[in-house]
């Protein structure tokens, strides 16, 4: 009995000691925290709160979803827009702290807090308790609290659960709105937004659009969101504190909720038992798009086609990837080719048919038009066509002819049906080169698009319209003939390049007497590794294909990159890939695990990079906090080692051709390793420079005599390694800047600030200036000026490079302007619409190839 005694004691003393586990509904001072894995549930089993990673995201959040309902349905996230990174999950905890309920990493850095000042209680008596209706109360007695000191009811971000208010304070005059998740895989906030002025009763925005409404003040008999019904039940309260609603389920054991989603649209879901999935009982607006913006920037939009969002005519996808697999569309549509006097304002009048328009009839125009004086179509379309900035005209003859012209971006183009007044017709500007390949435009007919041929009118001059239209039929049947034979011929080529792909592997690692040094792997152990290629597995997507995370019969995890057979240009660079970088053993590149030819498949097994590339740490807000100065400078010099030993350490002489901070790779020490050989290109014996009639790369990192002439060399890749140091020092892209009042880019911005003797203010803010050596910033802002000078001859070398920044008694020169960055202001504001002054030129390009 005495030994039964103590082990109970014993067991007592551990459980008193561990942190709790599921199924404990408080969180208290002390011992009693959530960790990964561990959760903590309201008294009545329907929600749970604790970590989770949306989607296919791998950062952690704090939130609330329902327990029991699969998939994961997430009503309440904490830290929406500080995630916490895998790596620092297992030493992460959401505890009461001195009265505070806070989120710590593993460095016990706040992550996020109540962000209370308590005062007049005792801070070792304030619990955490998740309650029945999903709240979590932050109080000092727990459930029986009828004052909380904090609740996430007050704190909504996309979902309106049954008993929390929805209104506005009048005293505080903030709101109890609820905003989107920006996208499924990511709940920080998104373009979307619910809330309540305190006059209408929900308020739907894009930003600061205002797309939807549904009636008047609360309780009025206009509201159809709050007419009786026989699921909800809603209490108004109006006084001289607050406006505001909430409402309950007149059936308890129903479950529902009120959400804005990613989408934009607000609805009124509830769950159903028998088909497992939720219902929607509700929606505003009903029709997509009907949601401002919906397809985003040049995006049209068709609520009757199946195919909601398509790119006008002379534009592609931005992110093909958002609009193909999850169907977001916000991010729209980008040109194909850029307009002819793309940033400028002083077009010549025999330039003027270079651009010319497409019309599109029966459409709903975007807003914010301007109004400008015109008596005929053929002066509002002159007036656009002299206007760099302008993208687009209307004109109706109605008392007496009106000219509407838009700047910039066109947003919330929706094609309407064909009895439908109130359409107009709107002409789209496009570069000249794009006509060519334009075959009809898309209109509405019931369910469905259907080509209109001809309905493209090509307004060079009025006199001009019918030759162009019988000039489009013409070329529609050409470009019909051409591709058929095209389509012909390249079945019967990817089928012969099927089949002698391996040959051509062969081929080239017997030229080389030691061979490329890189095993054979099986598509069998592929598939094994990587789950038959499931998209849990996926890592991202490239210009060539996708990646995923694979893990080898020995333990050892590899990235695995499966070209695309969609891809017709991408045998070459296979074939670069296996053969340099089976050649090239560096601390700074990445390394090739392996590669398969078989079954018609082209797939490299490169080593596995935890901590993915550069760019997501440095354009990240949560992230780059992680990157002080040491680590970036770190960064930098591995960089360096790594392109020193392409242009001059390594047996072969490599030009990369496309260094940019998402080919940089970080290891899980943080060391950069350049990646993706697949534009690199070899030059033999002392040969610095070629040139190539295939101009491919990534706008922004691209020198100017490369994309101008295709002419490439190792000081090619110095100015893309200028771009990044300049990057990696500044937490911007360098083509964030192109909306900056006075340049159109980071080097623009970086060599203003070198000229006013300011350039310290280029240091990233969260880069503490006490906790940085002033000298070496100044020395890398230097150095990377020095790399993307205009003339290549005047371009530092790769170990000059590396001699500049370590050698702290060298004198740097002085650099000179940098290319791509002269602009006296900017073309695209309204205000210089009807001015004389010209805007100077400044290079783009026309085409690129993107990875």
């Amino acid at each position: 009995m005495e030994m039964n005694f103590f082990v109970v004691l014993s067991c007592l003393l551990i459980l008193l000691n561990t942190p709790f586990s599921h199924g404990v509904e408080t969180i208290i001072s002390g011992n009693k925290y959530i960790t990964q894995g561990r959760t903590i549930s309201s008294p009545n089993g329907r929600f749970e709160l604790g970590f989770f990673t949306p989607g296919q995201s791998s950062k952690y959040y704090i939130g609330i979803w329902y327990k029991n309902i699969s998939p994961q349905t997430v009503v309440w996230v904490a830290n929406r827009v500080t995630p916490i990174p895998s790596s620092a999950i297992k030493s992460s905890k959401l505890r009461v702290l001195d009265g505070d309920l806070v989120l710590v990493d593993g460095a016990q850095n706040l992550v996020w807090s109540t962000n209370l000042s308590v005062t007049t209680v005792k801070r070792n008596s304030v619990l955490a308790t998740l309650r029945d209706s999903g709240n979590l109360v932050l109080s000092e007695d727990g459930m029986n609290s009828t004052t909380p000191l904090w609740q996430s009811f007050e704190h909504p971000t996309d979902t309106h659960l049954p008993g929390a208010k929805f209104g506005y304070n009048k005293r505080t005059k903030t709101t109890y709105g609820f905003t989107s998740w920006k996208s499924w895989d990511d709940p920080a906030s998104g373009l979307y937004s619910l809330d309540n002025n305190g006059d209408m009763g929900f308020l739907l925005w894009n930003r600061t659009e205002e797309y939807g409404r549904s009636g008047h003040k609360f309780g009025t008999d206009t509201n159809p969101s709050l007419k009786p019904n026989p699921l909800f039940n809603f209490t108004v309260v109006d006084n001289e504190n607050q406006t505001y609603f909430t409402y309950n389920l007149l059936n308890p054991s129903l479950i529902g909720r009120h959400v804005i989603q990613v989408d934009g649209r607000e609805k009124q879901l509830t769950w159903s038992e028998s088909t497992q999935e939720w219902m929607m009982t509700y929606v505003q607006p009903l029709q997509k798009c009907d949601v401002y913006a919906y397809c985003g920037p040049f995006g049209f939009c068709n609520d009757n086609s199946t195919t909601v969002c398509v790119c006008l005519q002379g534009f592609k996808y931005k992110s093909e990837r958002e609009w193909r697999l999850f169907n977001e569309f916000s991010g729209g549509c980008v040109r194909n080719t850029s307009l002819k006097c793309s940033g400028t304002n002083n077009y010549q009048e025999e330039d003027m048919d270079v651009d010319s328009f497409i019309m599109y009839p029966n459409v709903r125009l975007p807003r914010h038009p301007q109004n400008i004086t015109a008596e005929t179509q053929t002066e509002c379309e002159s007036t656009c066509l002299k206007n760099c900035s302008c993208t687009a005209y209307a004109y109706s003859n109605s008392s007496g002819g009106h000219c509407w012209i838009w700047v910039g971006q066109l947003l919330n183009l929706k094609q309407l049906g064909e009895d439908d007044i109130n359409g107009s017709t709107i002409y789209i500007r496009l570069a000249a080169t794009e006509f060519s390949n334009i075959k009809g435009t898309y209109i509405i007919n019931n369910t469905q698009w259907l080509m209109l041929k001809c309905s493209f009118v090509f307004n060079y001059t009025n006199s001009k319209q019918f030759l162009a239209i019988i000039a489009s039929v013409a070329v529609a049947a050409a470009a019909l003939v051409a591709c058929t034979i095209f389509c012909v011929c390249y079945k019967r080529r990817r089928a012969a390049l099927k089949i002698t792909v391996d040959e051509t592997i062969d081929e080239d690692t017997d030229d080389d007497e030691n061979g490329i040094g890189v095993p054979l792997i099986t598509f069998q152990s592929i598939l094994e590794a990587t789950n038959n290629f499931s998209d849990a597995n996926k890592l991202g997507e490239g210009g060539f294909g996708p990646v995923y995370k694979g893990m080898l019969l020995d333990g050892q995890e590899v990235a695995i990159k499966r070209l695309s057979s969609q891809s017709s240009q991408g045998i070459n660079e296979f074939k670069n890939e296996v053969v340099l970088i089976g050649k090239l053993q560096h601390r700074n590149l990445v390394k090739l695990i392996g590669y398969c030819t078989q079954v018609g498949e082209k797939i490299l097994l490169y080593e596995y990079m935890p901590n993915k590339s550069l760019d997501i740490f440095i354009f990240d807000q949560t992230r780059r906090l992680l990157l002080d100065w040491s680590k970036r400078f770190d960064i930098i010099l591995g960089i360096v080692r790594g392109l020193v030993y392409l242009h001059h350490d390594s047996r072969l002489r490599i030009i990369h051709r496309d260094i940019k901070t998402n080919n940089i790779l970080l290891d899980e020490e943080m060391i950069p390793k350049i990646s993706d050989f697949g534009l690199a290109r070899l030059v033999a014996g002392n040969t610095f420079e070629a040139n190539t009639k295939k101009v491919a790369g990534t706008y922004g990192y691209m020198s100017p005599e490369y994309a101008l002439s295709g002419l490439f060399s190792t000081k090619s890749d110095v100015f893309s390694f200028g771009v990044i140091i300049l990057e990696i020092i500044c937490g911007m892209k360098n083509t964030a800047f192109y909306q900056h009042e006075e340049v159109s880019n980071l080097l623009g911005y970086a060599w203003k600030l070198w000229n006013e003797g300011n350039a310290m203010d280029l240091l990233d803010d969260s880069v503490l200036v006490g906790c940085c050596k002033e000298c070496e910033v100044l020395k890398c802002i230097n150095v990377g000026l020095l790399c993307v000078e205009e003339d290549p001859n005047r371009r530092p070398s790769m170990p000059t490079v590396f001699l500049m920044l370590t050698d702290e008694s060298m004198n740097l020169p002085k650099p000179y302007q940098p290319a791509f960055v002269t602009r006296n202001r900017i073309c695209n504001d309204p205000s210089t619409i009807e001015s004389d002054k010209p805007c100077s030129n400044q290079l783009t390009f026309s085409a690129q190839e993107g990875r």
